[in-house]
Parts: C-alpha cells; structure tokens; sequence
C-alpha cells in the first residue's frame, strides 16, 4: 500500500515513535509518503519519500507567482481531484478564499495516489478533512495528547467536521478510546496503540547500587502542563523533613527561567540541576544513576520517558494525568498519585524510601518485563501493520 503520513516536520532523532512506525511500514512492504509544512531539505527519511507542503515564507511577489503556477499545475494534471475537494469544500459554505487557501495548503497531498492518508496529529487534520476523500484514500487520525486535551478547549468545536467522517482512529490509552467514544465514534474505528521504545537500548545497568542521597530524575520539555513547579514544591516539603536528595531535569522550554526562580525562593536550588537538551546516550546514562523518576504531569497523553525508565528498572511515581495512569501500574511497577497535589507527591517520595529492597527489586522486575513485553518497537510494528492491513 502507498500511505502518506502528514506531521508538522520530519521526526527528531528522539521521536522513536514516528520513526519505528516508517521504517515498520516500510520494511513489511509499504510505500510511505512523508508530508511535512515548509521547505526541507531531505527527500527521503527513514525509507519514506518526503514531501514539502506550499510554503507561505519569501518575498510576497514571488509568494503570488508560485501560488498561481501551484494552481494552474494543480488544476491541469488533477483536474477530478480539484472538482471533488471544491464540490465538498462549498456544499459547507467554504468562501472562496478560505477554498483556495486550502488547495494550497493540500497542493501536495491532492497530487497523490495514497490507499491510506494518515493525520499524524489531529490538529494537522483541520482544514483537510475532504482530502482523502477527493484522491481516493483511507482517512486515519492520531491524537496523541495535546490535540485532545487541550486544543479542543481553546478552539471549542474544532473536531466537529472530523467526527462526520470516516476515520480509522489511533490513540495511546483506554482513556482516550472511551473519550472518543463519548463523542459517539464507534467502538471498531478506534485502536490503542501505545509508545514504544528500543529495548535493547533501554536495559538495565546491572552494576546499580543505590545513592547516598536520593537522585531523582524528569525527562520533558519545560513546559506548564508538565507539572514541574507541583514537583519542586513537593520536594521542598522533603527537604524541610530532612531528606537528602538531588533532582535533575532533563529538557528544555519556555518556563525555564520561572523554574529556576521557583526553585530559589523554594530554597531548593542547590538541590536541582537544569541538564538542558541531552543525547539519548546521556539519558541513559542519567536513568542509571536515578533511584526514583517523577513523571508529575498535569496531562500526558502517555509518556515515553516514563517507559524508558521503567525498562532500565527505575521506580517510578507519576501522577493520575490520563495516560500515565496505564503507563505505571499503582503497587507493581511504581506509584500513581493525585496531580496538583505536592503534598501527595512528597509523601509518595517518602513511601518509596520506606520500600523494603527486595520489595524494590520486584518492582524493578516486573516493569522491565512488562515494558519488554508490551512496549518494544517490534510490538508496535506489528500494530500499526494491523492498523492499516485489517480494513
């Protein structure tokens, strides 16, 4: 089959997740097509074709000319597709602006012959809804967290003409299958399929002994729905209480500079580094001198560090916050607590301390067996070969 897959730009190094599911595909036999916004310079990633969108940057006389021949070019060679976008795009009332705005914005998509087209965030899928339908192909959409969560609430209504089409689902969790559901998609054209991770990477460090003082580690860009200043608060409270620990966080974001000020006037400073961006080699590294990773987020569509985490045998305390309720199991493979509550962090901290070590190494156990199980890259392969194949 012939699947295009449309993301915002070509996967970092660190998106396991994308570039598991391409060369998944493409390895089983697929041609993927690859459509990502702007100008780039890769034709190929991964073993898939890539392919720029219409590109609104540049000298505005310049803008107009390429719009013009993008149209005409558009116009000559799929004429049928064009007729059928437009038909669909005024039987809603499109104005004519907003229409020819779109035959831009899907200039490349509309020039292909795809059997599946494939939004690989729902927010990447407004303004294309009658796509798929005008060449021909499958539609399937992916929400992944924030195009659930927290989109629709700034943009109320904005998945209204997604949900009257259809749609081969795929999401990370339980949770967000049943919260589809109560927007009355059918139970069959939903799929759960997780993050997955290396494995083979992602072991554990046999040599591991535990620390003087508590090292305590996040991985996640700096940003509020993290829930970082809940976590610098709860470990504040252990501090007061005479614990001694270190805290790292991993990652890089707007509210850096809001954190670091937070942690001072916390008193805490001394006890928290800030690592920045870090190679999946440092990560590592870093997860075998961890004894406890904090995953404290307010919304999380999942977790890929939590996962990691849990392969290399580190204990993990995450907040209730959608996916990461799945991704821990309360009592086997670590902790789930109430979110926005530091007090509740700081006190399942403290619990953890009070584990008996054979307890911990249970623990340590059955997550890395569950995630090898679970969540390797090999898994989701198979997944999203089924996602497509089984239509």
């Amino acid at each position: 089959m012939r699947i295009g897959l449309v993301l915002p730009a070509i996967p970092a190094y660190s998106e396991t997740f994308f570039r598991s599911k391409i060369s998944g595909l493409v390895v089983n036999g697929h041609e993927v097509v690859l459509f990502v916004n702007g100008e780039t310079m890769e034709t190929h990633y991964c073993g898939a074709r890539v392919v720029s969108s219409f590109s609104t940057q540049g000298n505005s006389i310049l803008l107009l000319l390429r719009a013009k021949v993008t149209l005409f070019v558009l116009l000559v060679s799929h004429s049928k597709t064009v007729f059928r976008f437009v038909k669909s795009e005024r039987k809603e009332h499109t104005p004519w602006l907003t229409l020819i705005s779109r035959l831009l914005l899907n200039a490349a998509l509309l020039s292909e012959r795809l059997d599946w087209l494939h939004f690989g965030f729902a927010t990447m899928a407004l303004g294309r809804e009658h796509v798929a339908e005008a060449i021909g192909a499958k539609m399937a959409v992916s929400f992944r967290g924030f195009d659930y969560y927290v989109y629709p609430i700034k943009n109320s209504g904005c998945y209204s003409k997604l949900w009257s089409k259809t749609v081969r689902y795929h999401v990370l969790s339980e949770s967000m299958k049943l919260g589809l559901i109560s927007y009355g998609i059918p139970d069959s054209s939903i799929f759960i399929i997780p993050p997955a991770i290396d494995t083979a990477f992602f072991s554990p460090h046999p040599a591991f002994q535990p620390n003087k003082s508590l090292q305590i580690l996040t991985i996640g860009r700096l940003h509020w729905i993290k829930g970082l200043d809940y976590t610098l608060e709860a470990l504040a409270l252990l501090h007061l209480k005479g614990v001694a620990f270190h805290y790292t966080i991993i990652g890089t974001g707007q509210e850096e500079e809001r954190l670091r000020f937070t942690a001072h006037q916390l008193g805490i400073d001394p006890f928290v580094t800030f690592a920045g961006k870090q190679s999946s080699e440092y990560i590592k590294k870093q997860l075998e001198q961890t004894d406890v990773y904090v995953q404290y987020s307010i919304q999380e569509g999942f977790g890929n560090a939590v996962l990691e985490a849990q392969a290399m045998g580190v204990y993990c305390i995450v907040s209730d916050a959608e996916g990461l309720e799945e991704n821990v199991m309360h009592g086997n493979t670590g902790s789930v607590v109430p979110k926005r509550n530091p007090k509740a962090l700081a006190d399942g901290i403290k619990a953890f301390l009070g584990i008996a070590a054979i307890e911990k190494v249970k623990s340590s156990e059955q997550a890395i067996a569950r995630v090898k199980r679970d969540f390797s890259v090999e898994k989701q392969e198979l997944k999203f070969k089924a996602f497509y194949e089984n239509s």
